[in-house]
């Protein structure tokens, strides 16, 4: 657990939060398992919406080991930040996405927008374009390989 007193280190510094990211946000990251175990140490609550079926964010975070405290289920995004922000009671509410459309629906539910390379510089997490990739084939040593 972490220490309520300490600052936290995460991108909105209120442990008084509700943290939603939309699909895409999550799929953006290197290690979405490790930036939700990151943020579980600042917000209250931490979770999934997306436009896409359920059973896509159920495949993605299960593949991910991503353990969620709600999801959008078959709701559009911005009735499912209603939904939550009606259900978690938190002082702040903040929505981590990626496009304009994110924070049009951020801003309609009445929840604080953060774009996801501003939420990733401010928490120290990995973007999954930015991760270190190591190109197994490149130092084989072979040049007889076609």
């Amino acid at each position: 657990m972490s220490d309520e007193s300490s600052s936290p280190s995460g991108p909105g510094g209120d442990a008084d939060m509700t943290l939603a990211f939309e699909l895409a946000a999550l799929q953006a990251l290197a290690d979405p398992n490790a930036v939700f175990n990151d943020a579980r140490q600042w917000t209250e609550y931490v979770g999934v919406v997306s436009e896409k079926p359920t059973y896509v964010v159920t495949n993605f975070t299960r593949k991910h080991r991503v353990r969620q405290d709600f999801f959008s289920g078959p709701r559009g995004v911005e009735e499912s930040l209603k939904n939550v922000k009606t259900q978690f009671d938190t002082e702040r509410h903040v929505f981590v996405g990626t496009s304009d459309e994110d924070a049009e629906l951020a801003a309609a539910a009445e929840w604080e927008y953060l774009p996801l390379e501003q939420a990733a510089e401010a928490a120290g997490w990995t973007l999954a374009g930015d991760a270190e990739t190591e190109d197994h084939f490149e130092s084989s040593g072979r040049d007889d390989w076609p």
